[in-house]
């Protein structure tokens, strides 16, 4: 019998189709320090995979710092992209997670390339994050181009923008920001890691982490801003505290994932 006379049950597992059926759990107020605490869990037990990604992190904030000096214009919305395109850079810690649940010992080389195995879905997925960063930084510009006449003098300092003459500036960058912020959060907040441990396609992975936000918004807001709140602090010492928060948030958002979505191991992607 050809591939193509088979019943979607009788699919061998090279042609098993995406699984769209993907059933959510309900999740309480407390979840989420829950999850900071596994995450930490999980970077204690491998703490130089960890560092290491930590250290990306600090350097991506060090980046942001050039890029101000030199395109202030783009400086707010690559920073938000910094903190909402966090699940997608974090593909190596979800790795580490999973194979810790799984009681296996963590390898560095397997998380440098946990994207190997599904980079169809995650390529696909990466592409829609990249478009919608440039369309949040071209709307960035063009606020600016409305609020000033000509590229504002900020004198290096991001706090120049918060002057109250800059009112009108600030309310519609903030709601540029947050139309933007909210889209991409709702849309990636586990569809990452689910692409990375389930047997689905990227618009099933965006649409169920979309259905999440909207179906348990309170939660889903807390976990929002506890994510955004930690970062923002660890960023103050000169993004030092990203050696450590960088990692730990990451394993946490797996633990979210875990959380979230109800388990299914005829779904899941075999082990590395």
């Amino acid at each position: 019998m050809s591939p193509e006379d088979q019943s979607p049950d009788e699919k061998t597992p090279d042609n098993k189709a995406p699984d769209r059926s993907i059933e959510l759990n309900t999740l309480g107020f407390a979840d989420p320090l829950r999850w900071i605490a596994l995450g930490f869990r999980d970077f204690l037990k491998a703490p130089g995979i960890g560092l290491f990604y930590g250290a990306c992190f600090m350097a991506m904030g060090w980046a942001l710092m050039k890029v101000f000096q030199s395109a202030p214009a783009y400086t707010l919305a690559l920073s938000a992209g910094f903190l909402l395109t966090g699940p997608f850079m974090c593909l190596g810690l979800y790795h580490v997670s999973r194979t810790l649940e799984a009681g296996q010992q963590p390898d560095f080389g397997q998380s440098l390339l946990a994207w190997d195995a599904r980079i169809g879905p995650l390529g696909i997925f990466g592409f829609v994050l990249l478009v919608l960063e440039m369309l949040w930084g071209r709307a960035s510009l063009v606020v600016f181009a409305v609020s000033f006449d000509g590229m504002p003098d900020f004198k290096g300092s991001l706090l120049a923008l918060l002057d109250p003459e800059n009112i009108n500036f600030i309310v519609a960058y903030v709601a540029v920001g947050a139309l933007f912020a909210g889209l991409i959060y709702a849309t990636c907040v586990i569809s990452i890691p689910m692409l990375l441990d389930r047997n689905t396609d990227a618009i099933t992975a965006g649409l169920t982490s979309f259905r999440l936000v909207l179906t348990q918004p309170g939660v889903m807001i807390w976990w929002g801003l506890l994510l955004t709140g930690l970062v923002v602090l660890a960023m103050l010492p000169w993004f030092a505290g990203l050696l450590v928060a960088g990692p730990v948030l990451g394993h946490a958002s797996w633990h979210a994932y875990r959380a979230a979505v109800q388990r299914d191991a005829a779904a899941e992607v075999p082990q590395g």
